[in-house]
């Protein structure tokens, strides 16, 4: 489950098709078409291949079973989509926290690399991403959520606010906090600003 992230919906058109579907429910599965690569890619970065199939499935079961409680005057259904997938995941937490350790340890991170990159570059990858993961497993979940959220899901303030049912000011400082700690692990200057989307 591999692809493009997903192009932007005019505003409306994913609550549209949330609302057809409780009387269509083969509507439904537009949604999952649009959003399933996205999904499953933030899950695998989170979890590895073999869970984030299981939270893919089981983020659009749900989304479809609880389609009724849908806000209709949300039109995107990406940040609830990762809402859902962010709780999944969350109840995975010792499997995220053993990935990112592994991941410390051996520096392979299968979603990131490519087969070529992996073959030319595996002495360096351990240097690369091992601090990155000890910084982001040493994180609490909710730190971790909305600092994955933003930079791997690429999701606004409001989306992950919305995604994790929280206050945009909560986002705001889990962010900071989490930036500042993984600028503490990584032994970087106080005064040197991480960009979220810097962490890969």
């Amino acid at each position: 489950m591999t692809g493009p992230p997903s192009p932007p919906e005019p505003a409306g058109a994913d609550a549209e098709i949330i609302a057809r579907s409780l009387t269509e429910p083969e509507l439904f599965a537009r949604l999952y078409d649009r959003y399933a690569a996205d999904i499953h890619r933030y899950a695998q970065r989170r979890l590895g291949a073999g869970p984030a199939d299981d939270i893919t499935a089981e983020t659009f079961l749900i989304a479809f079973r609880t389609r009724a409680r849908y806000d209709t005057g949300r039109g995107h259904a990406r940040p609830w989509l990762y809402g859902i997938a962010a709780n999944l995941i969350g109840k995975q937490r010792r499997t995220e926290v053993r990935a990112l350790r592994a991941l410390a340890r051996t520096g392979h991170d299968p979603v990131a690399e490519s087969w070529s990159e992996r073959a030319d570059a595996r002495v360096t990858a351990r240097t690369a991403h091992a601090p990155l993961a000890g910084a982001l497993a040493a994180l609490s979940a909710g730190d971790r959520h909305v600092l994955l959220l933003v930079a791997w899901a690429d999701l606004t303030y409001p989306e992950v606010a919305e995604a994790l049912g929280i206050p945009v000011g909560t986002v705001r400082s889990r962010l900071h906090r989490a930036r500042r700690k993984v600028r503490a692990a990584l032994g970087a200057d106080p005064a040197f600003t991480l960009d979220a989307t810097e962490v890969v």
